[in-house]
């Protein structure tokens, strides 16, 4: 049952991922029928603790209020990444997991969890930004670059900032129905879900020549995105052999000719959603997809959302339509 709610900080929390957690569980709303949680901010680090932005805050409650908790959350803070957490922290979120209660970390909270070992074994979200340091740093976890949230009960994981709110509304449908969830969600002025994952927020530089011997294809390539190519026109342009040219680009590109340019379709789309009011088929016809469909497959299959929710994203519903 989910009605007892900390969220315990550290020195250089971020403010917003902390008050995420605050607006969705430590706000009242019985006035619309809504459940009201138990909840308190808990500091693992003294009473008075600095904040990323610059601002001190004084908290009443120390590590003890975690005991009673079914849910811990932890939100992100400055230097996460490369800091060591208290002990007594740690043993905290294990003896919680132990006994059943569900922790939550938004963003760089997620190092926190994983340095008391409860994501071992296990999958877990963070913001993309830090997706390959903590991969490095915990090798016996999976991290999830594309997602918005992972639920690995009983430790659920969100990306970046506001997809903390997203994994916040998922644990609330998730105990306490949809109904509930969209409710909170309405107060919020904020969609109980979103599609796609973070992978459309994500900026993927293709992977340049580390020499110069396709170079001057890629530059070709750019500019006739539009164009049906086989490996063996490339090759041609390249004056190589085609098995000579696939190896040469795989080994300056790290990639394909086919991903690769199938990639590049995709910024392109991308780009013109984002920056024009061209119609998704003009779109598809511009990025050499042909038509709108096979763009919405490789758009799916690449950012994890349809190009039309992808501009509505980035444009407001009023350029979808």
């Amino acid at each position: 049952m989910l009605q007892n709610v900390a969220a315990v900080v550290l020195d250089g929390v971020n403010p917003f991922e902390l008050a995420v957690v605050c607006e969705v569980f430590g706000t009242d709303r019985s006035d619309d029928g809504l459940p009201v949680y138990d909840f308190a901010v808990a500091s693992a680090e003294g009473p008075v603790l600095n904040t990323r932005a610059g601002f001190s805050m004084n908290v009443e409650h120390g590590p003890e209020r975690l005991e009673e908790a079914d849910l811990i959350a932890v939100p992100a803070g400055a230097g996460f990444a490369t800091r060591e957490f208290p002990p007594e922290l740690l043993d905290s979120l294990r003896r919680a997991a132990d006994r059943g209660a569900r922790i939550l970390s938004v963003c760089s909270g997620v190092f926190v969890v994983a340095a008391a070992g409860l994501l071992d074994g296990r999958r877990c979200a963070v913001h993309w930004h830090h997706a390959e340091e903590l991969a490095r740093a915990y090798p016996r976890l999976t991290v999830e670059p594309d997602v918005l949230y992972v639920d690995e009960d009983p430790v659920i994981t969100s990306a970046g900032t506001a997809a903390g709110i997203d994994a916040c509304l998922h644990l609330v449908r998730k105990e306490q129905g949809p109904e509930v969830a969209n409710k909170i969600a309405r107060r919020m002025v904020v969609p109980p879900h979103r599609d796609g994952g973070q992978a459309q927020y994500i900026e993927r530089p293709l992977p340049r020549s580390h020499g110069d011997t396709v170079a001057e294809v890629l530059v070709w390539m750019e500019r006739h995105l539009d164009e049906d190519v086989t490996v063996e026109q490339l090759a041609d342009r390249a004056h190589m052999s085609p098995r000579t040219f696939a190896r040469r680009f795989q080994q300056e590109t790290g990639t394909t000719p086919y991903r690769w340019i199938l990639r590049q379709r995709v910024l392109l789309a991308q780009r013109l959603l984002e920056g024009t009011d061209e119609t998704v088929d003009a779109i598809a016809g511009r990025a050499g997809f042909g038509n709108a469909a096979a763009l919405r497959h490789q758009f799916v299959q690449a950012i994890g959302t349809t190009p039309n929710a992808y501009r509505r994203t980035f444009r407001g519903p009023e350029a979808a339509a």
